[in-house]
């Protein structure tokens, strides 16, 4: 039985799409049957990352009754396999949202690994991707408005009775404006699972279409997730090899 781990965050604009995919992606290398869900159904970005905009079914035909998940799932080249939403403002109309539980047990039993990409915020379909979760991560960065929004989700998800694995602070520059590590976990009363930081080669994946740990797996930000992602199946010990001039050079 699989393993059902929603991405979540209490704003937009923080990684979480990025991310969902990344750790999505890096599970996948390790040798992980890994699914990725679009659970952000109003501005979904899942199939934008992968080349896969338009897709014959999407999430919305399952969750409208019009098609079987199974159906509704793709392969992309790299192996990782995604289940996009549709970017028809008309299907939001037929979808029933709170069918993301229903939908999490049925994939269960087909991957190893099922991450959702929630909507962000504190709407019903974040909710419902919430409580489709066995764990959940918690997406932020180090900026004080959205660590504050950060705080407010992860009472939510302790609300309902859900257990958060940990946070993964994205988009760090390491300009002084920026909430120190330290004190973003002092402030959730979290685990930091990770660091992840700012990376333009993160654009370039989105260009390319894929995952950025495929595009550039030697990035900063690409070794970042597979050490996050790594940390999440309990793989002690990993360590990304860097090399003596990327050492010398960053």
């Amino acid at each position: 039985m699989g393993k059902l781990i929603t991405i979540t965050s209490g704003k937009g604009g923080v990684g979480k799409t990025t991310t969902a995919i990344n750790l999505g992606a890096a599970l996948n290398a390790f040798g992980k049957e890994v699914i990725i869900l679009d659970a952000n159904l109003t501005t979904p970005n899942v199939g934008l990352h992968f080349g896969a905009p338009l897709v014959p079914i999407s999430l919305n035909h399952v969750l409208s009754g019009r098609a079987k998940i199974v159906d509704a799932i793709y392969e992309h080249e790299s192996g990782t396999k995604i289940i996009p939403s549709s970017l028809s403002v008309r299907e939001l109309r037929k979808i029933d949202h709170t069918k993301l539980k229903e939908v999490g047990k049925k994939l269960r039993k087909m991957a190893d690994y099922i991450i959702y990409d929630s909507a962000a915020g504190l709407g019903g379909e974040a909710i419902a991707a919430m409580e489709a979760a066995d764990e959940l991560v918690i997406v932020t960065n180090p900026e004080i408005p959205a660590v504050t929004d950060a705080l407010k989700t992860s009472k939510v998800i302790e609300q309902l009775g859900k257990s958060v694995r940990g946070v993964i602070v994205t988009r760090v520059r390491g300009a002084k404006t920026e909430m120190p590590v330290a004190n973003v976990r002092e402030m959730l009363e979290l685990p930091i699972l990770g660091v992840v930081p700012e990376d333009d080669k993160i654009q370039e994946a989105l260009v390319l279409k894929d995952a950025l740990v495929h595009t550039r797996p030697r990035s900063k930000a690409a070794r970042a997730y597979k050490m996050i992602a790594a940390k999440l199946i309990g793989m002690t010990g990993y360590k990304e090899d860097i090399g003596f001039f990327e050492r010398l050079f960053g």
